[in-house]
């Protein structure tokens, strides 16, 4: 297949204007809505801001200037909404493969306090860079996709047929995805997409398109200890009845090395394939700690791992446990002389690609739940498995379509990379479509600070990254 026909950089003329003359202001007025994710929002359906934010996107896509297509809003009972967006090939490219390009709607809570004069609701632009909740991850994703057809019409560069789906459920596991794939898959046809673009990733650096060849899976769990029935009097209970917190103290280190923080369940272990290892070596030769991003670290914390390729490898093949949410423990100010009835934490263990999750929840649970310390009443629950994501190999096709991007685009080669979060739509996807080829790729680079607070998109990159996609749309066969 020829390449695309257009030059990257009249691509990229027309994706500049497009930003600033529509895209920014609409994807500002979506930064204001509180469209929290079902996990961290219950009563999502009832406040209304899931589908509020699926409506002005859904609005601006049909706005767009590319002919024939349709633009929905796709609802299936007592599930979040998808927008499906369903863009015909140009005429004489009708053969050329089908592309799914995914990306989600929804958002983090906020997390703590952002700094002076951000807000996480409010979109504050400073420059190339525009902050607040849900920016870069992942609302920029709907712009990026429709935007790069838009940018084809446009210039009257053949494409083949596209179609955009964006889910409100990606922050809580992708738990409300799995019928709308089944109405995309049966939408577009055997053999399903040749190709998937997946824009919910990150970048190292944003000197060049970065392609996601791996993501680790995820195992969200919570486990309680109860010990009474209410508080009571620390000084009268304190010594005889067990704490809560001692005993969930103990349960974690059944999972999770206390000294080194190393998981020690078996089923979330797994080996780095050997072209993971050099590729991990490669990248620490060329930006050192560099590739790991930047971090808010206190000045004197010690990483955990000896610096390059061993930390790049810990964070991306390696599991790891963060304790992520508390209940049953009051604040500081709040604390009295009392000896609490229970402690409850929320787990978020990632394990590496190749770990089958759900075994791996499995061993977890029977870890915690197996003779409880002291016959405290103790409960574990999964709350999400998601399996984690080892890209194919791409067709030289793409390698060579997203090289040309990044060169012309951003100035330098394409890099591959793999990454420590989780996106489940992907390896969801890779079962149902084992033929398809993926592009894995976003903008949540150094600063963006996804799901923290402070979050950012840089502008720049968001436009080259959008150009690009439009540039492998029209090389692919």
């Amino acid at each position: 297949m020829d390449p695309c026909p257009t030059k990257p950089d009249v691509l990229a003329s027309y994706v500049d204007r497009l930003f600033e003359d529509s895209v920014i202001d609409t994807l500002s007025a979506y930064v204001s809505i509180a469209c929290l994710s079902p996990d961290f929002d219950p009563n999502w359906a009832d406040n209304g801001e899931i589908a509020r934010a699926a409506q002005l996107l859904a609005e601006w896509a049909k706005s767009r200037p590319l002919p024939s297509s349709s633009v929905e809003i796709v609802e299936h009972e007592g599930l979040t909404p998808a927008i499906v967006a369903d863009v015909p090939a140009t005429p004489g490219a009708e053969g050329r493969l089908v592309t799914l390009l995914y990306g989600h709607l929804d958002k983090q809570p906020p997390l703590g306090s952002w700094r002076e004069g951000l807000d996480p609701f409010v979109a504050v632009r400073e420059g190339e860079s525009l902050y607040g909740r849900g920016a870069a991850d992942d609302g920029y994703s709907i712009f990026a996709a429709i935007g790069a057809l838009e940018a084809l019409v446009a210039t009257g560069t053949p494409h083949g047929r596209c179609v955009v789906l964006i889910e409100a459920s990606e922050e809580s596991g992708s738990a409300h995805l799995g019928p709308y794939l089944e109405d995309v898959g049966a939408r577009i046809g055997p053999p399903g997409p040749g190709l998937v673009v997946c824009l919910d990733s990150g970048c190292v650096t944003y000197d060049r398109l970065w392609n996601t060849t791996s993501l680790r899976g995820s195992l969200v769990i919570t486990v309680s200890v109860e010990v009474l029935s209410e508080a009571v009097h620390s000084g009268l209970a304190g010594g005889v009845v067990p704490s809560s917190f001692r005993l969930l103290r103990q349960l974690l280190s059944r999972i999770e090395d206390q000294a080194t923080g190393e998981i020690v369940v078996p089923e979330c272990l797994a080996e780095p394939p050997a072209r993971y290892l050099a590729a991990a070596q490669t990248m620490a030769a060329e930006l050192g700690d560099g590739a790991l991003g930047s971090f808010p670290t206190v000045p004197s914390l010690e990483l955990s791992g000896r610096p390059g390729a061993d930390r790049l490898l810990r964070r991306t093949w390696e599991p790891s446990l963060a304790v992520t949410g508390v209940d049953g423990v009051p604040s500081v100010k709040d604390g009295g002389n009392v000896l609490r009835p229970f402690t409850t934490l929320k787990l978020s263990i990632r394990v590496p690609p190749s770990v089958d999750a759900d075994r791996a929840a499995q061993a977890v649970v029977a870890r915690l739940s197996a003779d409880p310390p002291q016959r405290a009443r103790v409960k574990v629950e999964v709350v999400n498995a998601a399996k984690g994501f080892d890209a194919p190999p791409q067709a030289e096709w793409l390698v060579r379509a997203t090289g040309e991007a990044s060169e012309a685009l951003f100035g330098r080669q394409a890099g591959a990379m793999s990454e420590g979060g989780t996106i489940p739509f992907l390896a969801e996807l890779a079962s149902r479509f084992p033929a398809a080829q993926f592009l894995v790729t976003g903008v949540l680079g150094p600063g963006a600070n996804a799901h923290g607070p402070n979050e950012m998109l840089e502008l720049v990159t968001a436009r080259r990254l959008t150009a690009a996609v439009a540039y492998v749309l029209a090389s692919a066969p």
